[in-house]
């Protein structure tokens, strides 16, 4: 067992906070897409969410991720770490090395925290507060747990078979997508009105945008568990993958509408740093531009697909989480380079891990689609999904908070 390394320690504390203040820039990223009656409520699923899962992580969900497995198949965590039992300031030879495993379990829980919080731009304007309560602590212990053990814990079977993820490409993007994608579907349509369903503050929204840029600095660079040249590299490719998918959003979007989108730059930028992910830790600023320029492209398609199937995801989850992941998480298994990692993929004579990424790929949409549609239906049979109609037009935050956000 190595000893702790101090610089390791100081590093892994900021990129700790980092993740954290990627919660309230959700929240302003999210509150600005949303109309003005209903800004509080949206940024209330980032602000609340974050003490729930904080709570439920130390419980038992990380011990259902972290743990070691019980069923012999490399599915769930046991009882290991059950209320932070065991998860003291040595380090875990596992889990970081070189760092206290209570922070290790700290860092995690940040990436808990956010993952269901991206679902809640599904829903916004028109669940019921309490569904969305129940909604996330089920969906951290039953979906967001089981996941990060297949792909993280060293006894999890997507583990041991190879599959490669840095920093959340299928854990943490890929099962809020196709789970925003159910909620959407489930929920319904915001309920029509004359008033329009625009973005009530884009310079929030950019705002949120720019904090979750610079967080997710702490989100895939931190993820190396060290500060060192592993990490120097995951915050390079995450800024030129962010870049470039800033870049070819924009352009996609000028040539179909003829106009220089600011909320579709924000959007891109998020694209590039949900599809560099998973691959931050395995790949060139090369490979990073080239996903960044793809992944611009596509998930500003996958917007235009989602227009035209009338799906109301209202904040497009799916299209830029579900498809970035998705694509995030393949093109690891194309771009990965051993110039980076010990890991060789298509690029380096290894097409095998592309065929292992979409192994991964493949199970965590399955299990996360059953997954969510249980409980949003197990929800929604026990307390309803939807706020009365009258509050949807009175709108959330002063039909359900009593407060406003704005005194006209």
């Amino acid at each position: 067992m190595q000893g702790i390394s101090s610089g390791d320690t100081a590093w892994m504390l900021v990129a700790t906070a980092m993740v954290m203040v990627m919660l309230p820039g959700l929240a302003l990223f999210y509150g600005g897409l949303v109309r003005r009656k209903n800004v509080l409520s949206t940024i209330m699923h980032s602000f609340f969410g974050l003490a729930l899962v904080s709570v439920v992580w130390v419980l038992i969900g990380f011990s259902l991720a972290f743990g070691r497995d019980f069923t012999g198949l490399g599915l769930l965590g046991g009882p290991d770490y059950v209320g932070f039992s065991n998860v003291g300031l040595e380090p875990n030879p596992t889990y970081g090395p070189t760092i206290p495993f209570v922070l290790f379990a700290g860092f995690q829980l940040m990436f808990a925290a956010i993952t269901p919080a991206l679902i809640t731009g599904a829903f916004a304007e028109r669940k019921r507060f309490a569904s969305f309560v129940i909604f996330t602590v089920a969906w951290s212990l039953l979906v967001y747990s089981p996941i990060a053990h297949w792909v993280w814990a060293s006894d999890g079977w997507l583990y041991r078979l190879g599959a490669l993820d840095f920093a959340g490409g299928t854990v943490v993007h890929a099962s809020s997508g196709v789970s925003a994608l159910v909620v959407a579907l489930l929920v319904g349509r915001r309920a029509a009105s004359a008033e329009r369903m625009a973005p009530h503050d884009i310079p929030m929204t950019v705002l949120g945008a720019g904090l979750l840029w610079f967080g997710w600095f702490g989100f895939n660079a931190g993820s190396a568990l060290t500060a060192g040249g592993l990490a120097a590299n995951a915050l390079v490719v995450t800024n030129t993958a962010a870049a470039a998918a800033t870049i070819s959003w924009v352009l996609l979007a000028y040539a179909h509408r003829r106009k220089v989108s600011v909320v579709g730059a924000a959007c891109g930028a998020v694209a590039g740093l949900v599809a560099i992910t998973p691959a931050s830790g395995f790949v060139t600023a090369g490979g990073a531009l080239v996903i960044g320029l793809a992944v611009g492209s596509l998930c500003y398609s996958a917007t235009l697909l989602r227009e035209r199937l009338r799906i109301d995801d209202a904040l497009d989850v799916f299209s830029v989480h579900g498809v970035g992941g998705v694509f995030g998480a393949l093109a690891t298994g194309v771009f990965a380079t051993t110039a980076i990692n010990a890991f060789p993929g298509l690029i380096d004579g290894n097409p095998g891990q592309l065929v292992t990424q979409a192994v991964a790929v493949a199970a965590t949409i399955a299990y996360a689609v059953v997954a969510t549609y249980a409980i949003v239906k197990a929800v929604g049979f026990v307390l309803g999904l939807r706020v009365p109609s009258h509050e949807e037009e009175v709108g959330l935050d002063l039909a359900v908070h009593g407060e406003v956000a704005y005194q006209r």
